[in-house]
């Protein structure tokens, strides 16, 4: 007899419990969860973000930046910059965190299959695209140019820097790095993100672009884009701020007629456009 089993409620907390804690820069940090006892083990699609509550604080959204291929290893990173998030930098392995989602829409890494894929990241917008870009190399055969673009303010902002010196020494993905100041021995690119964009080698009329940082820095990659003749409808952008609740219920995240926890926070840029150039939403 096959019985089913139904997904946890959207509602409800799941317990997971920390098994590593790495220090990304800092004021940002990375934590790897497994479910405890009990709990389910939450598949999810790249650009998609769980509720994580930290007992007796509350609850925060942040993005899923672990391989969608191994679920029951969940990773998360965020930037110490509220009550919840400093509240769960000092968190231990051991510690457990609830966890609820997984939430929204997501990259359309299968989509872009057969096409070349630019990935933009501003900052800490590198942890929503990791996802991404662990699915497309694990089936790196079935895409064209793969290019990843990725600035931060100062080198000591770079995350991930051990897997970005492994992305950049494989043939079969383009990467460049750049910082907006110099600091220390940096002999890498200086300038903001798009100064990369005309650098990077990709078929304007077959890509696909996944881009995710600070809102201005995504406001002037799409101009950069757009000079390259990539369409806004092969633009995707993260639109992740104000979200509360994580199912629409609040209203903290409306943006125009959308809600970004549950329409987005990945949009199709030409679906949101009208409104992402308006700078007062």
């Amino acid at each position: 007899m096959t019985v089913s089993v139904c997904p946890p409620s959207p509602m409800v907390t799941q317990p997971y419990r920390i098994v590593r804690v790495r220090k990304e820069t800092y004021d940002t940090f990375t934590l790897e969860l497994q479910p405890t006892n009990g709990a389910a083990v939450l598949s999810f699609a790249p650009g998609q973000f769980n509720m994580l509550y930290v007992f007796g604080i509350g609850e925060v959204p942040i993005s899923i930046s672990s391989d969608p291929t191994q679920p029951k290893k969940l990773i998360h990173t965020t930037r110490a910059v509220g009550t919840v998030t400093k509240a769960m930098r000092k968190l231990k392995p051991g510690d457990v965190l609830g966890v609820r989602g997984p939430f929204g829409s997501h990259w359309p890494v299968e989509e872009a299959m057969g096409k070349d894929v630019v990935i933009v990241a501003g900052g800490i917008g590198l942890a929503p695209l990791r996802s991404a870009l662990y699915q497309i190399l694990s089936q790196r055969d079935k895409y064209g140019k793969v290019v990843l673009l990725y600035g931060t303010r100062s080198p000591r902002d770079i995350l991930y820097r051990r897997e970005l010196e492994k992305w950049r020494a494989r043939f079969d993905l383009e990467v460049h790095v750049t910082v907006d100041r110099v600091t220390g021995s940096w002999l890498g690119n200086v300038g903001v993100v798009t100064t990369l964009i005309p650098k990077a080698a990709f078929d304007p009329l077959n890509t696909v672009a996944m881009i995710c940082g600070p809102e201005v820095m995504m406001r002037y990659t799409v101009l950069e884009l757009h000079k390259r003749d990539v369409e806004s409808e092969n633009i995707f952008i993260s639109m992740e701020r104000n979200m509360k609740c994580g199912v629409g219920f609040c209203g903290r995240c409306q943006f125009g007629p959308n809600f970004i926890c549950k329409d987005g926070p990945v949009f199709r840029y030409d679906r949101i456009q009208e409104w992402f150039v308006k700078r007062e939403i």
